[in-house]
């Protein structure tokens, strides 16, 4: 009796532990780990359905499971700094477990991994770009007039700015885009801010972070960009309008410049026939601080 307690405890125990899998998105990627003679699989296909396969049944045993981004390069580094054997398949695990605390990762939740994988290299993107953008900010230094610390006081803009251009947007959900020019990268941040039934906001709080650094990075450096905004609402024209980015401060668009953007090929420059349902507008007045500069800095 005693043995079988033993048993049922143990089973309740094993669905209480949370696992992270690491991920090879890629076949780029996944022929790099074929390196290795540990990395049994040949095919890239009947990985990720072998895969899959494990993720149901430990979905069904009512075990929660979180999927990392496993970048063979980075596998190989870590190994280097740690002096592990890239060979041994405890080492893929103690790298993947790594993984879990520092990198990109995404819980699954019964999606394929045809839906689930573009999300998971989404969130690495948006990791790579606010850690990009965080350290560019952090080298900016102390303004030599006033001392104060630059990219702090960008973001501290930035984040004035985002609530100030939510607060005035129409209701709906909104899809906001901000991309500021190089040098030496030009970096985009997108940022979707949804309405719910009783007309609160749901932001994601990573996207919310990375597109304030991304936003402040353009505003401390005075770097060339834009902001762009998207609403929708039930029984409403979809409103496009925005701002440009320049010598520090947003600069409303007019309704014609927000048509030609929308309309217009960036690769190629060709003109794109304008959607229907769409109100190509002027945005809504933010107050002093959206076009204030500061001259100190």
């Amino acid at each position: 009796m005693a043995h079988t307690d033993h048993q049922t405890m143990r089973r309740v125990l094993r669905r209480e532990i949370a696992g992270t899998i690491g991920v090879l998105t890629d076949d780029h990627d996944f022929r790099a780990m074929r390196r290795y003679r540990s990395f049994t699989f040949d095919d890239h296909a009947t990985y990720l359905q072998q895969l899959e396969a494990v993720l149901k049944i430990r979905a069904e045993q009512g075990t929660h499971t979180t999927l990392a981004l496993f970048d063979p390069e980075d596998y190989a580094a870590y190994c280097a700094d740690t002096g592990l054997d890239p060979e041994a398949p405890a080492s893929r695990t103690r790298f993947t477990a790594h993984l879990a605390a520092t990198g990109p990762t995404i819980p699954y939740d019964g999606r394929p991994l045809a839906l689930l994988l573009p999300a998971l290299v989404d969130e690495a993107v948006r990791q790579a770009t606010w850690e990009y953008a965080t350290t560019l900010l952090s080298r900016l230094g102390p303004c030599p007039t006033c001392g104060e610390d630059i990219g702090r006081a960008a973001f501290t803009r930035a984040s004035t700015l985002l609530v100030r251009i939510l607060d005035a947007a129409p209701p709906g959900d909104r899809h906001l885009v901000c991309t500021v020019s190089g040098p030496p990268d030009t970096l985009v941040s997108v940022l979707h801010a949804d309405q719910d039934p009783h007309g609160g906001t749901r932001i994601d709080e990573a996207e919310a972070l990375e597109f304030t650094s991304v936003l402040a990075l353009g505003l401390a450096t005075r770097s060339p960009g834009g902001l762009v905004m998207r609403t929708s609402a039930a029984e409403t024209a979809d409103r496009v309008y925005g701002w440009r980015l320049r010598g520090g401060a947003l600069e409303p668009l007019t309704a014609s410049e927000v048509f030609d953007a929308y309309c217009t090929d960036v690769e190629s420059g060709d003109l794109i026939s304008p959607e229907s349902g769409v109100d190509y507008s002027e945005p809504p007045t933010l107050g002093d601080e959206s076009t204030a500069q500061d001259h100190r800095h």
